[in-house]
């Protein structure tokens, strides 16, 4: 056990007779896990431990806990918007579309110029394939990207990982079998897979906890804009019908091309971090760095540490994180895979009615996200929010299950419940502005996030799979595997918030019973990479 003691809340009881009795009923478990911190607190006071504070970092933080006006705040946060968030967003965007040009060429002759139809004249079961072995790649690689990432500086890096996958991509348009795009495929998961968890991670380093729900939403709400984009430019594409190259290939080809000029670009645009940004004043560097102290989950350490993957490892949170990923992803990469096969095939629309229709599910996407992360900025109430959006995804999903595809008034009805089945992509985007708000330290970042991802990619690669071709174009087991995915994500978002609830309410007993480590308005120790189960001062979001 380390020496950061943490008054016994049974002890402080006794001392002071007129507090609050219910202290008392803080853990023990609790309070030892308060303990393993690695200072102690009573002989610190209230000055921070420099020695536990990452150098860089303590260049840039003060002793304690500043004041920055809101005109002044609103300044810093515009500055980052424009050298952060441009970033993510554009980058993300194309990733989104990077991914969706498989989608889009299922239906522009791809399958049949690889090999990949029946004797039938329908897209075979190795078509699937093609997603599923980009998420095996990431299940593989996503712990080390992580490790990574918490050791090199995150710019740089995501510029490689661009400009490595624009490369990728681009080589996809000279292959002409299966086992050839298999070969692309993977190393296409091997570059992308650094892209979300650089994301996560930005967005803890550059972002208030108030704010990080919104730009991770604004990010990842890209997924719609390819759609959007992507829908329009793929049916552009499918008008090129002479010339050495397919149409799928122009689209292959086009967007790894724009891929790697725009990694280029990264390179010499976007700041590492805070402390080493050129583009700013060392005066909005330390403000910067300051902005964020209230969120107490550190900024930067790269320092591995033994007990924090423990705490990981043990803390529910962690699989709660997995557990929303998984049921999301399982029915996104279906859905993203299958998207204009079910649209075309079973849905019964044209080859360009389906590009086009593409761009309204873009739409409804964008819409749900905004809307989600607007409810949250409202009512504060992230996981009740995520509930929420799952409701339609269960009645979209039956819908499909059930009505009859006849007529053309049920095509549409049924299109409509397509739509409203991504519904539940609120609860995958909350989830992951929820794990860059509620885990501390940095070693157990890395692992929470790395878990989140092998979990995420895990659903990804299984999602396909469950699409039979031998269903087409219903895909029966498919949606009742989904309906199983958003019964067992309604579980975990029960459980979830129970248990965040509870462990602020311990916290909370701990102040009322006069623990001043529960209750520092000075935020003193909040860049000593503390755990948020080390430090009883953190409060979680929920």
């Amino acid at each position: 056990m380390s020496s950061m003691e943490v008054p016994d809340p049974d002890i402080v009881a006794s001392v002071r007779p007129h507090q609050d009795d219910a202290a008392k009923r803080y853990s023990m478990a609790e309070v030892e896990r308060a303990r393993s911190a690695p200072e102690d607190i009573e002989e610190k006071g209230d000055r921070a431990n420099y020695d536990k504070v990452d150098s860089e970092v303590a260049k840039y933080s003060s002793s304690a806990r500043i004041e920055i006006s809101p005109e002044e705040d609103t300044r810093l946060r515009r500055m980052i918007d424009k050298r952060v968030l441009v970033v993510m967003i554009t980058t993300y965007f194309l990733q989104a579309i990077d991914k969706g040009t498989l989608s889009f060429s299922s239906i522009m002759g791809l399958p049949k110029d690889t090999g990949m139809l029946t004797p039938e004249g329908k897209v075979s079961q190795s078509f699937s394939w093609l997603t599923t072995c980009i998420y095996i790649t990431i299940l593989v690689v996503e712990y080390p990207q992580n490790y990574i990432l918490a050791r090199v500086p995150v710019a740089k890096y995501l510029s490689f990982s661009i400009i490595a996958w624009g490369t990728v991509l681009a080589c996809h348009a000279a292959c002409k079998n299966f086992v050839g795009l298999v070969v692309v495929r993977t190393m296409l998961g091997l570059f992308e897979s650094a892209c979300q968890p650089a994301f996560v991670i930005l967005s803890a380093m550059w972002y208030k906890r108030e704010e990080q729900a919104s730009r991770v939403t604004y990010w990842y709400m890209m997924n719609g804009a390819q759609q959007i984009v992507g829908g329009l430019l793929a049916y552009c594409f499918t008008l090129i019908t002479d010339g050495p190259l397919k149409s799928w290939q122009w689209l292959f080809m086009a967007y790894g091309i724009i891929s790697v000029i725009f990694g280029v670009f990264v390179l010499w645009w976007m700041p590492d971090s805070p402390m080493r940004a050129k583009c700013f004043s060392e005066e909005d560097k330390h403000l910067m760095v300051e902005r964020v102290r209230g969120n107490q989950t550190g900024l930067q350490n790269r320092v591995f540490k033994k007990d924090q993957v423990w705490d990981a490892l043990t803390d529910p949170q962690t699989w709660c994180y997995a557990g929303i990923q998984f049921t999301t992803t399982l029915p996104t990469s279906g859905l993203g895979a299958f998207a204009n096969l079910i649209i075309s095939g079973s849905l019964g629309f044209t080859n360009l009615q389906t590009q086009l229709l593409a761009m309204v599910l873009g739409f409804y996407i964008i819409i749900v996200l905004l809307g989600s992360v607007w409810l949250v900025k409202k009512f504060s109430q992230n996981i009740m929010v995520m509930l929420g959006f799952v409701i339609p995804s269960f009645v979209g999903t039956i819908l499909l299950m059930t009505i009859p595809n006849e007529s053309f008034p049920q095509h549409v009805g049924l299109l409509i419940s397509y739509y409203i089945t991504l519904s539940f992509w609120a609860a995958q985007t909350l989830g992951l502005s929820m794990m860059s708000r509620n885990v501390g330290g940095q070693t157990k970042k890395t692992v929470v996030v790395a878990t989140n991802f092998i979990f995420w990619s895990a659903g990804n690669a299984i999602g396909p799979q469950v699409f039979l071709s031998r269903e087409a174009p219903k895909y029966f087991t498919a949606f009742a595997t989904h309906l199983g995915c958003y019964a067992l994500l309604v579980l975990i978002l029960l459980f979830f918030r129970f248990h965040l609830t509870r462990q602020n309410k311990k916290r909370d007993q701990l102040a009322a019973a006069g623990v001043n480590e529960a209750h520092d308005d000075r935020l003193t120790h909040a860049f000593e990479d503390l755990t948020d189960r080390e430090n009883p001062n953190f409060r979680y979001v929920y």
